[in-house]
């Protein structure tokens, strides 16, 4: 097991399964049997949909309940995924209209995850 810092992420890398713990106990799991990143708050379920096809990370959805009130956790949650994403040193090919706002208000620190020829 790898143990990683980025700012206030805790990150844990095992061969078969992806964690990320925040400092606040807020836990991301990659589910790849229903192909979605995955945490639980205060009981309701987020979620990042994706796909994956030759070193690409399709990022197509992004499910956030109503209940989840906190306006930073959006921000934090792909921050976090796609935190997953270059740790496995994948591409990433944001087709969620939130995650690509996302990508294209921090283009600077996210372009080189970007496939060649893929804009936002």
């Amino acid at each position: 097991m790898t143990k990683l810092r980025y700012e206030n992420i805790v990150i844990f890398l095992s061969n078969n399964n992806t964690k990320i713990i925040y400092m606040n106990d807020v836990i991301i799991n990659d589910n790849s049997f229903l192909r979605q990143f995955e945490t639980t708050v205060n009981g309701h379920l987020a979620r990042i949909e994706y796909s994956s096809q030759e070193r690409k990370v399709f990022l197509t959805k992004l499910v956030v309940p109503e209940e989840i009130t906190d306006e930073s956790f959006r921000e934090n949650f792909i921050k976090a995924v796609l935190s997953i994403i270059q740790e496995r040193n994948l591409r990433v090919v944001p087709t969620s209209p939130h995650i690509a706002g996302f990508l294209r208000k921090n283009r600077r620190q996210y372009k080189e995850m970007l496939p060649i020829g893929i804009r936002i």
